[in-house]
């Protein structure tokens, strides 16, 4: 069960501890130190193509499979947050991010994926369990721009700058590997359960 009263200095308070666990993670190389900012029963996916998801659910999920095999083979790649939007009354957060490599190209410039990327975060205060009057991530869900990030994985293979680590996590797709299900079986919606279900609906459905 969770606690709907979130005041929002208290959810600023938890995004500062978020993004200097996020740059902890990155310096290691290793983001799975990250999985203690989530709930137990949290849910964290995103969209590879119309019938390839990823979805994690429930901390342990996140920790194995989010930060953990989907972001192994990526040391050096940094994630910085340029803006934040923090949404009080919804306890959601939007944060946006550039995905950058640690890797120059010839020009001394580093390879970036170009495009818009992000994550959606809805928090709550956790009123039971070994977590209780904890603030946790209740859910998220990352968008991104795959044709970028393959034009960009391409060009730093092509330039034969790729480490074998990075090489290893570009294989890292389809279907066989844990957390990416076709639409029709993925455990938790797309959208996130609480907007799934209508409870911040703007604008109702054209007629």
């Amino acid at each position: 069960m969770v606690s709907t009263n979130l005041s929002r200095a208290e959810i600023e308070e938890f995004w500062d501890s978020w993004l200097d666990v996020n740059r902890r993670a990155e310096a290691a190389g290793d983001w799975r130190m990250m999985a203690e900012w989530y709930a137990e029963d949290t849910t964290y996916g995103w969209m590879y193509g119309p019938d390839e998801h990823f979805m994690a659910v429930g901390r342990d999920q996140v920790r194995d499979w989010a930060i953990g095999i989907e972001m192994d083979g990526l040391d050096g790649w940094h994630y910085d947050y340029v803006c934040t939007m923090i949404d009080e009354q919804k306890h959601m957060i939007l944060g946006f991010w550039k995905q950058r490599s640690g890797i120059l190209d010839d020009d001394g410039q580093e390879y970036e994926i170009l495009g818009l990327g992000g994550s959606w975060f809805g928090v709550e205060r956790q009123s039971s369990g070994p977590d209780e009057g904890q603030i946790k991530i209740a859910w998220q869900r990352d968008f991104f721009d795959l044709p970028s990030t393959a034009h960009t994985f391409m060009a730093i293979l092509e330039a034969g700058k790729a480490p074998d680590t990075l090489i290893k996590r570009m294989s890292v797709a389809g279907h066989g590997v844990p957390g990416h299900y076709h639409h029709k079986d993925i455990p938790s919606p797309v959208w996130p359960p609480p907007v799934e279900r209508g409870d911040f609906v703007t604008q109702e459905a054209a007629k």
